[in-house]
């Protein structure tokens, strides 16, 4: 059977990795795919780059819309990343009849309900496991693997920057700045990092897998987001004390009143397996009813990595390139016409538990008040851990864990201790996730 065509837009490091494990592992692929797969023509603006990497057998233009254009192209790969042009060029190569794949979080955070319309309405597919955590084949996890839970949460650790960042943190005692600079300088972290370490890469990702999960629109719009920047040694040293680990966390998760979507730090319990993932590795715990706990692991970025998973998604297509529209594994795992309108909660209702650390006058009677308006709120403290003062200081920091409360709770007990006047600082405020 005649080899199935695609285009590769961006020749960069994804795009490079994906020509050469496809060649170097041409005929483990062609054996699991029924047939070859080729990438016979490349569009990048840098087509002298381009050509080095494909050779003279493969077409190389520096125009995306010509890979589009040609009849023989079945796939477009879109590599290109952003929300511009490479929507633009998504939605062309939909209209056009092509299957795509992508690696585009982004894209897919915010435009995947109008693309994935689009798909349908084409009789396409939009295949987009490298999206999300790298090599690790979540996406068909959830999508396929797991289609016979209700499943109750996600957890994950899907930036490997910032997780590189807090490892660092921990293990050499630096300060937030001290660990950005190191992972610049090796690589991992950008030289524009504020996708990284606020939070919003992790948030694109959990948006997709939070609609595959639940059946839901993709609504990264409603995701609550917040990044590490603000977290200091200090808090990495009283977490271990505690017996916990701070990640930066997407979490989704399916209640009563409607589904959590958010991105923020999160002390972890020390035994568990996802605590002790270390360095620019990745790992994503989905909790489902009939089969309970399971952990993903791996390389969430690199060139090969990355690879990968895009081409798992050129062998799927491949497979099920004839096969009616109708047969295929929907985009986000639910018939589109059985997807849920179920709301996205606001960060002011959800419930979870707290790691406070208040900077106080190291006198009598602090202690009293602060547990007292907490009490008065009715929350309950889960563990206490006051700091000696040293000799000669006159202020010491104060370390409470909670128990579950709304946060909107929270926010108002928090909002009444700051203002006593033995609060020195602004207090920090941690979420605590047991994952249990």
């Amino acid at each position: 059977m005649k080899a199935i065509q695609a285009g590769l837009l961006g020749a960069g490091t994804v795009g490079s990795g994906v020509f050469n494990v496809l060649k170097r592992n041409q005929e483990e692929i062609r054996r699991r795919a029924g047939r070859g797969i080729e990438i016979t023509m490349v569009a990048d603006l840098d087509t002298a780059r381009a050509r080095a990497l494909v050779g003279a057998e493969v077409q190389v233009v520096s125009d995306a819309r010509a890979v589009i254009a040609n009849p023989e192209i079945d796939i477009v790969v879109e590599l290109i990343g952003g929300y511009g042009i490479a929507r633009q060029l998504v939605m062309e190569a939909i209209e056009a009849g092509k299957h795509v794949v992508t690696a585009n979080k982004a894209l897919l955070a915010v435009h995947g309900t109008e693309i994935f319309a689009a798909a349908h309405r084409r009789g396409v597919m939009v295949a987009f496991e490298a999206a999300v955590a790298g090599g690790i084949p979540i996406i068909k996890a959830l999508r396929e693997g797991l289609t016979a839970n209700n499943i109750e949460w996600i957890a994950g650790i899907i930036n490997g920057t910032t997780n590189f960042i807090l490892s660092e943190m921990r293990d050499k005692g630096l300060d937030f700045d001290v660990a950005l600079k190191e992972a610049q300088r090796l690589g991992y972290a950008e030289a524009d990092p504020t996708f990284d370490i606020e939070g919003v890469d992790a948030a694109h990702k959990a948006t997709i897998m939070s609609a595959i999960a639940f059946g839901v629109p993709v609504q990264f719009d409603k995701a609550y987001v917040e990044g590490i920047t603000r977290l200091g040694a200090q808090d990495i040293r009283y977490a271990e004390q505690l017996g916990y680990r701070i990640k930066l966390l997407g979490i989704t998760k399916r209640t009563a009143s409607g589904i959590e979507l958010r991105v923020h730090p999160a002390l972890v319990p020390a035994k568990r397996l996802i605590a002790n993932v270390e360095g620019a590795m990745n790992a994503v715990m989905v909790q489902g009813d009939a089969v309970g706990t399971t952990l993903y692991y791996g390389k969430g970025a690199g060139s090969e990595p990355t690879a990968s998973a895009v081409i798992a998604d050129l062998v799927d297509i491949t497979r099920l390139h004839t096969a009616d529209a109708a047969h295929r594994v929907p985009h986000l795992a639910f018939q589109p016409d059985a997807m849920s309108d179920a709301k996205v909660l606001p960060m002011s209702e959800v419930v979870t538990s707290y790691y406070l650390r208040l900077r106080v006058a190291d006198q009598p009677g602090v202690l009293a008040k602060v547990t007292g308006l907490l009490a008065a709120a009715g929350i309950s403290v889960d563990a206490l851990l006051q700091r000696e003062a040293g000799e000669g200081e006159k202020q010491t920091d104060l370390i409470i864990l909670t128990h579950s409360v709304r946060e909107g709770t929270m926010n108002d007990v928090l909002a009444q201790i700051q203002a006593l006047p033995t609060v020195l600082a602004p207090i920090t405020r941690i979420r605590k996730e047991e994952l249990a």
